[in-house]
């Protein structure tokens, strides 16, 4: 393991069990949730069925997330890159994470070389994808 790793945390408004079960339909892996329900007593803080916390690990990408009543647009944009050499499967990848969502870019040859596109999911998460030109 690194000494320092960076997992992006995701916060979302009630869909979180929703969200994190179609990201490992995309991004594979081992799915772990805990509900504010199955917190101690004193920890509990919304809606018993709201997920407190959940972590997708060991597929193509490694992140966290959590309902949260106060998820809301922040005074920074952050939005999640994924690079990589296998063309097929950063395609299936974006145009996975596109159903239901909004291409803003679609996933083509850019002026630097690379193939490029970015995508906003159904649940509001922002994607860029890129394929360096030695492998497009």
């Amino acid at each position: 393991m690194r000494t320092v790793q960076l997992e992006p945390y995701l916060f979302f408004r009630g869909d979180c069990r929703e969200a994190m079960a179609f990201y490992k339909s995309v991004f594979g892996g081992e799915l772990t949730m805990q509900t504010v329900g199955e917190a101690p007593a004193s920890d509990q803080a919304g809606n018993k069925d709201d997920i407190m916390h959940a972590r997708l690990s060991g597929g193509l990408v490694a992140f966290m997330a959590s309902d949260t009543p106060t998820a809301s647009a922040t005074a920074a944009k952050v939005e999640l890159s994924l690079s990589g050499t296998d063309e097929k499967l950063l395609r299936k990848v974006f145009n996975t994470l596109a159903e239901g969502g909004k291409v803003r870019m679609p996933l083509e040859k850019q002026f630097w070389g690379a193939l490029f596109g970015a995508v906003t999911d159904r649940f509001g998460v922002d994607w860029m994808v890129n394929i360096p030109v030695d492998h497009a």
